[in-house]
């Protein structure tokens, strides 16, 4: 293994979405002082970095990710003081703080696109993309991310567009002017010097333009065409990348994860390689397998073989260059187990398998406030109770399509980021001990039974097992074979299985996990003494054969090869 040894290489990371977390003063929002009562909750469970989405100042058009000042905190959170608190209590715990860092666009009420708007054409007008439209049309036909065109007309200019890459309120920042690149630079290093450890970075592919705005062939029925067809189409991306480095994350040994998608093949050793623009990225191809350019309603259930190969490829991909940061939901994505898990498996059992294979993935696991306790998508009773705006697009675009309001809504129960929104369920009292106030979104109904509270006096809950599999890749014995080790894929050609070898100088830890509804028998010289560290269930192990009820993971530890 040549890859350097960094300090947050054998972390295990926790995402906190801080308007559902914990409210602690009764107005339905989460807030800091929430994640302050349960640092120690998060310490019990093993977590060693906190990501924690944007408490900027915003108008929560997107929920924050449309940010109106980059220094302060938004009110509905805290103050800075709480803040500043929350960076001395999790120190006290070795626990580090990461910020979410937008700066692909900001809100259409910052300060710098207020005076933009003034005047276009004048200094903060650079700041932004305005461009004349085409034969009365907007200047191009890209289809932003959350629908409809990425141009905007500007108030009181005739034939001036806007472009934003996100809703209309986010417009994007102009990266090729010298001036917003130092102020980004300057907020990034104050928060820095502020004592935070990293940045989980936004959206950043997209700060790379082609100027020129060009259209492109549609692939909708409107005449659109997806904004990704721009981005996919320009170079250049590098330089930014490695300027924002060398100016900010460097001069602090700074840890960054960046939100890549649409990154060329070719590029991956420059993105998290020894050089590479950032600590590590998120792995989306397993979330790419619903994407679809018809929506939500067109979008297929993921198939096991799909979802089993390409964790296999990417896994193999990364190996020799750098780190991948494993996910199976954010704040942006259904919660894992409604996705990946096939139906029959969508139980305790599945939930624990489906954790188990992914914490144990070469590169650094980051779970998502709830994942630990097994929440699940919630089921909307009609659109009113959304909060989402892409959601709220989706259904408008099903509908559209000629879908019922019934089939509409199924695909936003599917697939919604408010599934991953509703408030966390600490305990079965009204509410889910979220707020004692009306929630701000809905809490998912089954609370009562899936919550921290009880969960924390069953041996065999959800949440004891994800504190017991985090421990073992923590462990003395284990760490570095976890941290370091190769990822080896076996029994790649046997029906439901997903199986793999973690190993480092002669020492291996076999993952095996049976997604089927029948129970398997796997065999291999490889199960040959091999030492039981966790399970869902009871094991059957006998010489050369490991036997797998359905939804069972096993992970054992051994000493001799892989070869079956």
């Amino acid at each position: 293994m040549g890859i350097a040894k960094k300090w947050w290489h054998d972390k295990v990371a926790y995402q906190i979405y801080p308007k559902s977390f914990l409210d602690t003063n009764g107005d339905g929002i989460g807030d800091l002082r929430g994640i302050l009562q349960k640092l120690d909750y998060l310490k019990l469970l093993g977590i060693d970095i906190l990501w924690i989405s944007p408490i900027y100042c915003s108008p929560f058009v997107d929920q924050g990710y449309d940010i109106s000042d980059y220094y302060g905190i938004d009110p509905a959170f805290g103050t800075m003081e709480d803040f500043d608190e929350l960076l001395r209590e999790a120190k006290k715990r070795d626990i580090h703080i990461v910020m979410d860092l937008v700066i692909n666009h900001c809100s259409d009420q910052h300060e710098w696109f207020r005076k933009a708007l003034q005047d276009p054409y004048g200094e903060y007008g650079d700041y932004f993309y305005f461009r004349k439209g085409k034969d009365g049309l907007p200047p191009s036909n890209t289809r932003s991310y959350f629908g409809g065109s990425t141009w905007e007309p500007v108030p009181g200019y005739e034939e001036l567009y806007y472009f934003h890459a996100f809703a209309k309120q986010q417009p994007d920042l102009n990266w090729e002017n010298p001036r917003v690149l130092q102020e980004l630079y300057a907020m990034i290093n104050w928060w820095l010097e502020k004592g935070v450890s990293g940045f989980r970075i936004d959206a950043i592919i997209n700060i790379q333009k082609d100027l020129d705005f060009p259209s492109y062939a549609p692939d909708d029925a409107r005449g659109m065409a997806d904004i990704v067809k721009m981005i996919e189409s320009v170079d250049g991306i590098g330089q930014k990348l490695q300027a924002l480095k060398k100016n900010t994350f460097d001069k602090y040994d700074a840890f960054t994860v960046g939100e890549v998608f649409n990154m060329k093949k070719e590029e991956l050793e420059e993105f998290i390689g020894e050089n590479g623009h950032f600590s590590t990225m998120f792995d989306f191809a397993p979330c790419c397998l619903s994407f679809n350019t018809g929506g939500w309603h067109q979008a297929q259930p993921i198939a096991f073989e799909d979802y089993r190969a390409v964790i296999f490829k990417t896994q193999k991909e990364c190996m020799d260059i750098g780190f991948l940061a494993n996910i199976l939901e954010n704040h942006d994505e259904p919660r894992g187990s409604s996705r990946y898990l096939p139906e029959h498996a969508q139980n305790e059992q599945g939930i624990k398998m489906l954790g188990t294979v992914s914490v144990l993935l070469r590169g650094l696991p980051f779970l998502y406030q709830g994942q630990e306790i097994g929440m699940t998508n919630c089921p909307m009773d009609s659109i009113e109770e959304y909060d989402d705006i892409s959601t709220k697009n989706e259904y408008a675009n099903a509908i559209a399509d000629g879908c019922s309001e019934a089939e509409a809504l199924k695909a936003c129960f599917r697939f919604s980021r408010d599934n991953a929104r509703t408030p966390m369920q600490w305990d079965d009292s009204p509410n889910g001990g979220f707020t004692t106030g009306k929630p701000w979104l809905k809490i998912n109904p089954n609370y009562r039974s899936v919550n921290a509270a009880a969960q924390e006096q069953e041996e065999a809950s959800v949440l004891n097992y994800y504190r017991k599999l985090i421990a073992l890749r923590k462990s003395e014995e284990y760490r570095e074979t976890f941290t370091y080790g190769d990822f080896i894929p076996l029994f790649e050609n046997e029906d439901n299985i997903l199986a793999y070898c973690r190993s480092l100088k002669g020492k291996n830890v076999i993952v095996a996990a049976n997604f089927g509804a029948d129970r398997k028998r796997l065999c291999g010289r490889m199960f040959r003494n091999g030492t039981i560290l966790l399970s869902n269930a009871a094991v059957v192990l006998e010489e050369d054969t490991l036997e797998l009820l359905p939804s069972q993971v096993v992970v054992l530890g051994c000493t001799g090869n892989t070869e079956k």
